[in-house]
């Protein structure tokens, strides 16, 4: 470990069950990495099925008592773990940039601030968890929102923090159910930092982690027969799976399996805006992002001058060490992000893609070793082909050109996902148009990544299904009961 590792973390940390943090069952550990430097972090428990169900069994003990807290109780514990972590944004931010290589400003700027402002959210909404009432001359009826019991939640390795804590935990924790978390096992560690802290703050078992790679721990959690819901953010081949175990005891699930996302820009449209909202969906997070516009259609008629824009500005992006605040660009969060996506570069080369910038490794002085792409825009892009079909999540965007409006939508429809979408236009009925057409879950208009408080995550298509960071995860949480009270007791007549 370096000496800015250990100003952060631990040398290693175990499973958090029932309130403590325990060692795993195997033995076996995980080492974690800097993307920036290949050096240590540190080492995590390499969990197993053993692991899994002791986490389970302990959600289950706390859900008898955790479910019949008051909602302000609830409520309450939310809202001091968002004060806590709001407290320390610049100490999360360097725990998120070391573990996944993201830029400081990114983690400082959006990821910390947005899992405390989306946690503060969650702890407003225990006492909206509230049925209906009906009026009949005998009878009253009445719907009950009730929690589900244990809800595991399977994150990814991108945005940390913000998926296991603000959109799984949060609602879940909420609505009064209990929570057992599988973070991805190569960037966990800002995780586990901040369930250390909040520890006191929680009844054993309310909450548990288990580290470990999915396929030791993702089964086991997901098959348990005291489990009765799974929220997961990641692969589609991964959720397929997922799906299947699942179906062992027929419970809900939450998915959110990434996009293809189609960014359009129309020949009226502020160019220098929308560049800069391109090269943003291009750098942030390193390209790392489901939601991000990777697929940029732009009209003819102002194509190359759009292109060559964006490719001064994506040409002058900052690349270089993500701890320092003027980098805009670090590497890959994984050596196997790395290689899938340099796999991509070469693909779209042979595909006939023109490279109007970037399209290979990048090398960083100083840190020869780390997992550095240069960003990169592909040109003349066919709409068919697998660099515009398939989610690459690098650095990566392809720009693609159009003369007709519904040319233009369906192009930007022929896609098996459909997470998120941009539209830039000065033309207010022409954006309505756009945002009514577009088959997919949230489309900004003249600026992209324009995440508000409450705003819901989800998909069409093959982006999954469900709701995340909003009022309405409390359904995805929750069971619908009926309850009817007959207005005095009497014979119905019936035999």
């Amino acid at each position: 470990m370096t000496e800015l590792a250990r100003k952060y973390f631990q040398p290693e940390y175990g499973h958090f069950i029932d309130g403590e943090w325990v060692k795993g069952a195997s033995g076996e550990t995980i080492e974690l990495l800097n993307p920036s430097n290949g050096e240590r972090l540190s080492l995590i428990q390499a969990g197993n099925a053993a692991d899994a169900t002791r986490a389970v069994e302990a959600a289950a003990r706390a859900f008898k008592t955790w479910s019949r807290t008051h909602p302000m109780q609830r409520a309450g514990i939310l809202r001091e773990m968002a004060r806590r972590l709001q407290a320390r944004v610049a100490d999360y931010a360097m725990m998120e940039t070391l573990d996944n290589g993201k830029p400081i400003r990114d983690s400082q700027n959006f990821d910390i601030p947005a899992t405390a402002a989306t946690l503060a959210f969650f702890a407003d909404t225990p006492l909206m968890v509230r049925g209906h009432t009906s009026v009949f001359p005998d009878s009253l009826s009445l719907t009950l929102r009730e929690p589900l019991g244990v809800c595991v939640g399977i994150t990814p390795w991108n945005i940390p923090l913000y998926a296991a804590v603000a959109l799984k935990m949060g609602p879940a924790l909420a609505a009064g159910n209990t929570f057992v978390l599988k973070p991805a096992e190569t960037t966990c560690l800002a995780v586990l930092e901040f369930f250390k802290e909040c520890a006191d703050l929680l009844p054993p078992g309310v909450v548990n982690i288990v580290t470990g790679y999915g396929s030791a721990v993702g089964e086991a959690l997901v098959t348990h027969p005291a489990v009765r819901k799974v929220a997961f953010t990641g692969s589609k081949p991964t959720a397929r799976k997922i799906m299947q175990y699942a179906s062992t005891n027929i419970i809900p699930q939450t998915m959110e399996l990434g996009g293809k996302s189609a960014n359009i820009v129309c020949e009226d449209a502020d160019i220098d805006a929308a560049v800069e909202g391109a090269v943003m969906s291009t750098v942030f997070n390193k390209g790392e992002v489901c939601i991000a516009g990777t697929r940029t259609f732009v009209h003819k008629k102002i194509y190359d001058e759009f292109v060559e824009r964006f490719k001064c500005v994506l040409s002058g992006v900052v690349q270089g060490d993500p701890t320092q605040m003027a980098t805009q660009l670090g590497p890959q969060a994984s050596r196997i992000q790395y290689d899938k996506v340099c796999s991509y570069l070469a693909l779209g080369a042979s595909e006939g893609a023109r490279v109007v910038t970037g399209g290979k490794a990048a090398t960083v002085a100083g840190l020869e070793k780390g997992l550095f792409i240069e960003p990169t825009i592909f040109a003349d892009v066919r709409n068919d082909t697998r660099i515009a079909q398939e989610e690459i999540f690098g650095p990566v965007t392809c720009v693609l050109p159009w003369s007709d409006d519904q040319e233009v939508l369906d192009m930007a429809n022929a896609s098996p996902y459909g997470l998120g979408g941009g539209v830039w236009t000065n033309n207010l009925e022409r954006a309505q148009n756009f945002a009514r057409s577009m088959d997919t879950g949230t489309v900004w208009v003249n600026r992209y990544y324009n995440f508000v408080p409450g705003q819901p995550l989800g998909g069409f298509k093959q982006s999954g299904f469900g709701r995340e960071g909003c009022y309405e995860s409390l359904d995805h949480y929750t069971q619908l009961k009926a309850v009817v009270i007959a207005g005095r007791a009497a014979p119905m007549g019936l035999y």
